[in-house]
């Protein structure tokens, strides 16, 4: 199936159903289900390419999308469907496959059962296939200016792309950007970071590296499993014993203590998951390029350290950084529900669940560089995300999805990782699609009516 042909008057303006502005993780799976569902869908991105933090990024693995047990895996979907995509290509390794304190998941144990390694230039093609198929119509080298709004109504948005500025009117907009920029320029009420201590999660340079001896780096990590432990909020894991070692020899001063390592589908390649960026505002672009330039500096001492110190590595090469900084955290957009802590550790499924998931609280850095906490689920083996964290607070016409949905500091630090944005985005394409099909305010749809297309789609409700 061709690209979707769309209206584009003389005087510059597009015209959709359904408006999604980021193709990331969830602005993806936004745009295809919506489409899916018979909506003439736009999507719009900044970069060349889909994918966000997934290939942007170069984040990964994709973290379990499985239950607390262990058992069932509750992110399906076009999630699985991508999965099992990139497995017949040899994109990716199915999270049946993987399980937890491996190479594949760093040797952690603890919320990293079933986690999924992939390639992400082989996710770009597969994704770029799968919004032909659907039909959606994409622009990218397209940045977002502004919405276009009615009182407290969102009815499009300007546009600059290569051409110029353009307008796009929709019946209904899901801001899938990651830092909530639809909605804040909307004048939508969020939260930025942890605004009680006046904080956001660090960022981090991912890169990826070649040409490793899997095995001997392997061999070394078993012989020294007995020396993990973590003191005073701090891990001591994987290759702590070389970071102690280069530091006292002046090759080391990154207040960082351990080396993340994952092991990707190629044998001799891995991600790299190192770097801490203190303090980066994602909305801000000076603090945005201070960072990046910040994370490349780390980056290469990184790779100079695991060249000298790590077994197996002395022949490793980069193959790339991200082009941009991971972002774990920037703005929580005030919705008509707030998710909270005790939401994702006690294990509540409200009535209006749209994604089921089990991923663990994870917050960087909060007490400095070297520190992370992580807490996962006490009661039940998964949590449910309401539909109402998707919808803002005091306006209409817009959808969030993504780590910018509405959630406190703590909750967000479990639903910000790529499986729940991806399940996500399905939900908030899929609720987009039957608002535009029966002209109402998302708010005002059968939330029931949704979940029931949700399963009849693939999701595990």
């Amino acid at each position: 199936m061709g690209m979707v042909e769309f209206d584009f008057p003389a005087a510059g303006k597009y015209t959709a159903d359904v408006l999604v502005i980021g193709a990331g993780p969830a602005g993806v799976c936004a745009a295809i289900s919506a489409a899916r569902e018979g909506a003439k869908v736009l999507l719009v991105e900044q970069n060349g390419f889909s994918g966000g933090m997934a290939t942007a990024g170069l984040v990964g693995p994709f973290m379990t999308c499985y239950d607390k047990s262990g058992n069932t895996m509750i992110i399906r979907g076009i999630f699985s469907e991508i999965v099992d995509r990139l497995v017949d290509c040899g994109g990716a390794i199915h999270p049946l496959l993987v399980r937890s304190g491996t190479a594949y998941t760093s040797w952690i144990k603890d919320g990293h059962d079933h986690c999924t390694p992939f390639d992400a230039e082989k996710l770009k093609k597969l994704l770029d296939d799968m919004l032909v198929e659907a039909a959606v119509k994409v622009l990218y080298h397209t940045v977002f200016i502004a919405p276009v709004m009615d009182g407290r109504s969102f009815k499009g948005a300007v546009i600059a792309e290569k051409g110029g500025i353009k307008t796009i009117e929709s019946a209904v907009i899901i801001d899938a950007t990651g830092d909530g920029d639809v909605a804040a320029r909307g004048g939508v009420a969020f939260e930025k970071g942890n605004s009680r201590l006046n904080i956001v999660q660090p960022a981090s340079m991912f890169f990826r590296i070649c040409n490793v001896e899997s095995r001997a780096l392997e061999k070394d990590v078993e012989q020294h499993r007995d020396k993990f432990y973590r003191k005073d909020g701090i891990n001591y894991r994987s290759f702590h014993w070389y970071v102690t070692e280069a530091r006292e020899a002046g090759d080391w001063n990154l207040d960082r203590t351990s080396i993340g390592l994952y092991r990707g589908v190629a044998e001799d390649e891995w991600c790299v998951n190192v770097s801490r960026v203190m303090g980066v505002d994602s909305t801000d672009s000076e603090s945005l390029t201070a960072g990046e330039i910040e994370g490349r500096r780390q980056v290469e001492q990184i790779m100079n350290f695991i060249k000298k110190y790590l077994p197996g590595c002395s022949s490793a090469k980069l193959m790339a950084s991200g082009s941009t900084l991971g972002i774990r955290e920037s703005r929580h957009i005030v919705g008509r529900y707030i998710m909270t802590l005790d939401d994702v550790i006690y294990g509540r499924v409200p009535e209006d669940a749209i994604v089921l998931c089990s991923n663990s609280v994870d917050i960087h850095g909060r007490f400095g560089p070297k520190s992370n906490e992580y807490i996962t689920v006490k009661s039940g083996n998964y949590y449910g995300i309401p539909y109402r964290c998707l919808l803002p607070k005091d306006a209409e016409g817009l959808l969030m999805a993504g780590r910018c949905i509405s959630a406190d500091s703590e909750a967000a630090g479990a639903v910000r990782v790529m499986p729940p944005c991806m399940a996500m985005g399905q939900a908030a394409g899929t609720a987009a699609a039957i608002a535009a099909a029966q002209g109402k305010e998302p708010g005002s749809i059968d939330v029931q009516e949704l979940r029931r297309r949700l399963i009849a789609n693939g999701a595990y409700l």
